[in-house]
Formats: C-alpha cells, structure tokens, sequence
C-alpha cells in the first residue's frame, strides 16, 4: 500500500527497531586480519604508508594475535618477510622458513586461532616476481612445483587454510593434489581466484618488501576492465578444488563480489587491500572523514555484495 497507509521511516525512528531489522553484519567471524611477520626477536617495525600496521618478529606476533583475540577476531592471514632472499623464492618453501615459524608457534601459543597462510613468492624472490623466472618471464609450469612444495610445507606447520595469491594457471590443482597425496585431504585452500593487477596494491609493496625489480605483474593478475574473465578464473579454481574463492581489491569489485557470490555456491571472501586502508588513514588524519564511520560503511558494503569474509586492516580499529 502506498503512503500513508505505508510509511518507510516507522521502521527507522525507534532505534531499537533498526537495530533488529538491521540486514549485514559484520561480527568478528566475518574478519580476517593480516598480519606480517620478520625474523628477529622484539622487532616491531612499522610500516610508513601503513599507519598503524607493522612487520613483527614472531614474538611480538604472538602478541598481537592474542590481542586480537581478545577483542573477539580469531582469524588472522599470514605474511612472511625472509631473511634472505634469491631467485627460486626457497625461503618459501623451507620447514624452516619464517611463515612455517610463525605458524608452529602460533598453533602452540593459541591453538583456537584460525591460521590462514598466503602463498606467494614476490616477498621472497630476489627479482620480486611470482615465481621462476625464464627469460625474464614468469615460467608458469616451473612454478607450480614450487608451489606445491610451499603448499605442504605450511601444512605441516599446522597452517589451517592455505591461500595461493600467484595467479599461476593451474595453482589449485597442484596444491590439491600436494595436499591429498601428503596425507592433507581436509587443509581448506582459499584461492585469489579473481586477482586484479591494481593500483590499490602500492602500499603492500612497502610492508611486503615485494616490489618486482623490473616489469608489472600485468601477465599473471587480471585487467581491471574485465569481468567475464574473473567469473571464468572462478570457475577454473573450483573445478581445480578451490574450497573458498576470493575477489582481490575490494572496494572497486563490489559488483565482480556480487556476481561471483551469485554464480557460485562455495564462500567468497573479498580483501580490502592496503591501498584501500591507507586512503581512509589518510584522509581521517587530515580531518576529511569519520573513521569510524567509513571503515564501517565500506566493510558494510562488502558484506552486503556477497562477501561471507572480509580480510582487512581495519579489523582491530573495528572492533576496539
């Protein structure tokens, strides 16, 4: 019926009311806080073009987790900065290397908390790019041996997902079968499926130490003018036994999360990445934006496209 037998703003004046008919979300379980970590002990070393976000040895790790927990958020996505770095990205893969450190400690301090290992190489090769390099370009095939072996290597650590960031043709598949034939069948993997070669990338670089010593990585990560490709990306990684998909940036794909949330019946996360966190940082500092409120509104918007996960820096400032 129409007005003023209906009347919209009867819903929203008691706000007890709203806070019942309220449609999205964003409880703890939703979010997934990145974290870096570094070798050393009582290293703390913040990153610039990151306020508020630093690179931490895996004590003072130890400690932010255990904060985060208090504060209800149980899951964290693990990035790792290696002492050394060469051509092959071995610090990846070693038992030894700093991710599979962190994850052993982690799992042994606070067992409750959900480990999400990302899988790349840039962080640990010394040209900065994806994997093995032949003639200057990415060796696609060559890397998914290296990814295998990473892939494992965090499962044995006691990572409880594995998220595979390269974009590499055929990634899924070669961690699934890693996994499977390792006695791994039941290790979740959360594929990048839909990885745009962005611009809101930039800050991650510097927290990282990532940035590719020559070229772009426009190759392997997609163009952000395409669409139909990201649902075809998707497709291929469920088909490959992808467990949970993911759509990388967020904020600029809300309509590539709404359409992959619609075609597909796997969950999908979304990553709000550092380009996206360090813009709000920055105009808040500057007095142009409520913080609060906008962290809210755009974490609020991604639920409400479709995203059952939400990885985030913003996830301590959210709930403190």
């Amino acid at each position: 019926m129409a007005f003023p037998a209906t009347r919209m703003r009867r819903l929203r004046m008691n706000p007890l009311v709203r806070s019942r008919l309220e449609e999205t979300d964003l409880a703890p379980r939703r979010l997934i806080a990145p974290l870096f970590v570094r070798p050393g002990r009582r290293e703390r070393r913040p990153i610039p073009s990151m306020p508020g976000q630093d690179q931490l040895s895996v004590d003072l790790l130890i400690q932010e987790a255990r904060s985060l927990s208090r504060l209800g958020l149980r899951s964290i996505l693990l990035f790792g900065i290696p002492e050394r770095k060469d051509a092959a990205g071995s610090g990846a893969y070693s038992p030894r290397g700093i991710v599979p450190q962190a994850v052993r400690a982690l799992k042994n301090e606070i067992p409750e908390l959900l480990v999400v290992t990302d899988l790349c190489f840039c962080e640990y090769t010394s040209h900065g790019h994806c994997g093995i390099l032949k003639g200057g370009e990415l060796d696609n095939d060559a890397t998914l041996e290296i990814i295998a072996k990473t892939a494992l290597a965090q499962a044995r650590a006691g990572a409880d997902i594995i998220a595979p960031s390269g974009m590499i043709d055929g990634m899924i598949r070669a961690i699934r079968q890693a996994l499977d034939k390792g006695g791994f069948r039941d290790r979740v993997i959360m594929s990048y499926a839909a990885k745009y070669a962005s611009a809101f990338y930039g800050p991650f670089r510097d927290a990282a130490e990532s940035a590719p010593a020559f070229g772009d990585r426009r190759s392997y990560q997609m163009n952000p003018a395409n669409a139909e490709e990201a649902l075809r990306e998707v497709d291929l990684d469920i088909q490959e036994g992808a467990d949970i998909v993911m759509v990388k940036p967020a904020l600029a794909y809300l309509d590539i999360i709404r359409r992959v949330k619609e075609r597909t019946h796997v969950p999908v996360a979304a990553y709000n990445v550092s380009g996206e966190y360090s813009m709000v940082k920055a105009a808040a500092q500057n007095g142009w934006l409520d913080e609060a409120r906008t962290v809210r509104e755009i974490l609020t918007a991604l639920r409400r496209a479709g995203a059952d996960l939400i990885i985030t820096y913003h996830a301590r400032d959210l709930l403190a």
